[in-house]
């Protein structure tokens, strides 16, 4: 049993992904994965997700901002928005006012602690980018940036 588990494992380690690795989007996915690991474990101390690390900074960025514009703003359904602005109202880091002419409306806003923590975090997650990016030098990181804006708003025009 112990020779095949070992056989097993020298197996597992010949294993190549050359036809995988030759497309874009297979190496985006494998350093999306690396990103996405690292962020969880620095947002996780600090009670917030990646999705409501993104909608504190919009909310922070974007003071009245509605919930319409802030599920714009993510790319996710409006029905989506509210589960994120719920869980952000619960914990105290935004406030849900609402729209003087509108009822069926909310302007979202920081509240003091929203800000606090969204500062605090922000450093951190610079400190996360500058550790995932670190074989990267400045120009190269700028490239990248400026890479993936492209393809973005490319594919947005289309």
């Amino acid at each position: 049993m112990k020779k095949q588990a070992t056989e097993t494992a020298a197996k597992e380690e010949q294993l190549t992904q050359g036809n995988l690795r030759q497309f874009v989007g297979y190496e985006m996915k494998l350093a999306y994965l690396l990103v996405h690991e690292d962020m969880m474990r620095i947002l996780k101390p600090t009670g917030l997700r990646i999705v409501t690390f993104s909608a504190l900074g919009i909310v922070v960025e974007n003071p009245d901002i509605s919930q319409t514009q802030l599920a714009q703003a993510l790319q996710i359904e409006r029905s989506g928005v509210v589960v994120i602005v719920d869980e952000l109202e619960n914990a105290d880091l935004i406030s849900r006012n609402r729209v003087e002419g509108d009822r069926r409306s909310y302007a979202l806003q920081a509240t003091l602690k929203g800000r606090n923590l969204w500062s605090r975090t922000e450093k951190q997650v610079h400190d996360h980018e500058d550790r995932i990016l670190s074989g990267l030098n400045v120009s190269e990181r700028k490239t990248l940036k400026e890479l993936l804006g492209r393809i973005i708003e490319d594919n947005r025009k289309s």
